[in-house]
């Protein structure tokens, strides 16, 4: 076996067919195309979905609710699964390691369902108003979010800056005496005649 003499199994390639050849090969004249219109044309294209400037099927369908990229990202977590983990202080790191959330998860709720007696503090997970109560109400807690301590990104900074140069700009016209402008003498209008 050599490179050179390599070549695709039999009946695997077809030849090309050569259209506009003559009557006898099938493929001659309008070479597969028709007769007129914008696909006979060379250069006769239309995008995908184009119906001739009728109202195309993707836009005419109806459309309700969305996809979320990000839902498979955030999972759930109930009560029952705090109570099962028996331990005192729970963020994502530990979730993901107890197998309760999936490794590929960038973050997780906690609903009420089931119940929980035990004293858990939670860091750093979303938390539902029910599921809040049911924590409280067994002593536990709710810390902020692990990275709320870091510094905030340029965008926010750059937002909130824009927010007190807004305020102090309001601020500083309300303070201001108001001014008022001399009225202009008005200047005589001239008649056509010139006077």
């Amino acid at each position: 076996m050599r490179l050179n003499k390599l070549k695709p199994g039999a009946g695997s390639k077809s030849a090309a067919h050569r259209v506009g050849r003559g009557i006898g090969s099938g493929w001659g004249k309008t070479a597969g195309r028709g007769h007129k219109g914008q696909k006979s044309r060379a250069g006769g294209f239309h995008k995908v979905g184009f119906e001739g400037g009728q109202m195309p099927l993707h836009r005419r369908l109806p459309k309700r609710g969305f996809t979320s990229r990000t839902r498979r990202y955030v999972d759930v977590v109930r009560l029952s699964d705090l109570q099962r983990l028996g331990l005192a202080e729970v963020d994502l790191a530990i979730l993901k390691q107890a197998g309760i959330v999936s490794a590929l998860a960038l973050d997780a709720r906690i609903i009420k369902s089931g119940e929980l007696s035990t004293k858990v503090s939670v860091r750093g997970l979303g938390v539902t108003k029910g599921a809040k109560e049911a924590i409280e109400a067994a002593g536990g807690s709710l810390a902020d979010s692990a990275d709320a301590d870091t510094k905030p990104t340029k965008k926010a900074a750059e937002k909130t800056e824009k927010i007190a140069a807004k305020k102090k700009a309001i601020e500083a016209a309300k303070s201001r005496p108001k001014e008022v402008a001399a009225k202009k003498p008005r200047k005589p209008k001239k008649n056509s005649e010139g006077n």
